[in-house]
Order: structure tokens, then C-alpha cells, then sequence
């Protein structure tokens, strides 16, 4: 992803076209249970009905969820969804489609372990790469969280922009590669989470994002380190809270 295009990350994305629909509902059926683990899906016939598309356009949702590792097409069998070992969790689609379906403390907990890997190398990589634009885009999207003239939508695109930035600055194509997965688990993570209740909030997350900030611009890898992974452990509070909550309500 290029810098600029971090500029125009949303939250929500529209879906364009029939083959995106497709994919899109039939991955939340899956990954939300309503196919089990090892079941057929059902035939062409009755699914191009149902979505009302073409042969080709469902034949190439089949190939999406397949590359996804969601279901697998065998002669004579039909198309059955595999083993959750199978399935791609770091794919942008597959993260969303949990969260939309539902997600459990243990899954929160797996998943901001992952970002504890991933992110704060990426701040230690832009603290020696970025440049003083680099820094004073990534300082604006730090005062735009918790800003009273912001709605929530708008602070959580600015949420966005500034941890797909970091990652984006640190210039590692590896850590870039995972930009998608770093966007899914913030979309769903800091959505879930949000409580306009929780006072203080707003500053709290400021702070620990111009601490990465000031970290980066002294220059200083293991404080820019440190200081992402606060912020990442703050962010796992908060969405273990919104899972419990979510639990009593439910």
C-alpha cells in the first residue's frame, strides 16, 4: 500500500459487484456456522438461484473461498467446508467475517498476539526510516483520536490509518504484506470495543499514540517498541471488555 492511499482507508467497505456479494455470504455462513465443518455446501443450481448470478460468477466465489482455505471442491463429494485448521485467519475477509459472527476472549487474546509481533516491529523499522512528513501525519491522526469534534466512525478511520502508516513507514515488504490483516483486526477490534462510556478514554489513546510518535522522531527503535506495545495492551483491555459485555447482554 502506498502512503497515500492510507489517506482514504474506511472503515466499511461497499460491495461492488455480484461475485463480491456472493463471497461475502457465503463466507459469513461458514464462518459463522451456519455450514458445519465437513458439510456440502449446496449444489450450483440451488445457489446461483438464491444469489441470482451466473454459473461463472459462482464458479469464481468458489475459487475465492477455496484460496481462502474455507472450502474444498472434490469430484463427485461437491463443495465442503474444511477443518478450521485450514482456514487463512490472516486473510482481511476471513478476520472481518469473525467478528461479524462473533468472536470469543481466546480468539481476542490469540489475535493481539499476533499484532504484539507484528506492530511493533514495524515502529522500531519506521524510527529509523520515516521522514518528518511521516512523523507529522502520524502525529495528526494521533490528536484526531478521542477528539470531541470527531463521531466515532471518524476516529476509528483515524485509528486506521495511523497503525496501517506505522507499518506502511517502516518500509519491511514482509510487514506490508500483512497490512490487510492489521486493518480487519482494527476494524473489528476498536469497533467492538468502542464504549462511550468509558471516561478518559479518548486521552488515554492519544497519549500512548503520540508516545509511539515521539518515539520515532527521537529516533529510538526500543522506545517506539515499548511504546506500540502499551498501546496494543490497552487495545486488548478494551476489546476483552467489549467481549464480556457482549456476553452479559447476550
Amino acid at each position: 500500500m502506498r502512503k497515500e492511499d492510507v489517506r482514504e482507508l474506511k472503515v466499511v467497505s461497499n460491495l461492488r459487484t455480484s461475485h463480491a456479494k456472493v463471497v461475502e455470504q457465503l463466507g459469513l455462513a461458514i464462518v459463522g456456522g451456519r455450514f458445519g465443518i465437513g458439510e456440502a455446501l449446496p449444489g450450483d443450481a440451488e445457489l446461483e438461484a438464491q444469489f441470482d448470478v451466473s454459473r461463472s460468477v459462482l464458479r469464481e466465489a468458489m475459487k475465492t473461498l477455496t484460496a481462502k482455505g474455507l472450502v474444498v471442491a472434490k469430484s463427485r463429494v461437491g463443495t465442503r467446508v474444511t477443518d478450521r485448521c485450514h482456514w487463512n485467519l490472516v486473510d482481511e475477509d476471513v478476520l472481518r467475517w469473525h467478528f461479524r459472527t462473533g468472536v470469543t476472549r481466546e480468539f481476542i487474546d490469540h489475535l493481539y498476539d499476533v499484532r504484539l509481533v507484528l506492530e511493533p516491529a514495524s515502529a522500531a523499522f519506521a524510527a529509523l526510516r520515516a521522514s518528518p512528513e511521516d512523523c507529522a501525519e502520524l502525529r495528526h491522526y494521533a490528536m484526531q483520536l478521542g477528539s470531541n469534534e470527531l463521531d466515532w466512525p471518524s476516529q476509528v478511520e483515524a485509528d486506521l490509518r495511523f497503525h496501517v502508516l506505522l507499518t506502511v513507514v517502516g518500509a519491511n515488504p514482509f510487514l506490508e504484506s500483512m497490512v490487510g490483516f492489521i486493518k480487519a483486526s482494527l476494524d473489528g477490534a476498536f469497533t467492538m470495543a468502542f464504549d462511550p462510556q468509558l471516561a478518559g478514554r479518548g486521552e488515554a489513546i492519544t497519549e500512548l499514540h503520540l508516545a509511539i510518535v515521539d518515539a520515532i522522531e527521537q529516533r529510538d527503535p526500543e522506545a517506539a517498541k515499548s511504546a506500540t506495545e502499551r498501546a496494543i495492551e490497552q487495545g486488548r483491555a478494551a476489546a476483552l471488555k467489549a467481549v464480556d459485555s457482549s456476553q452479559k447482554r447476550g
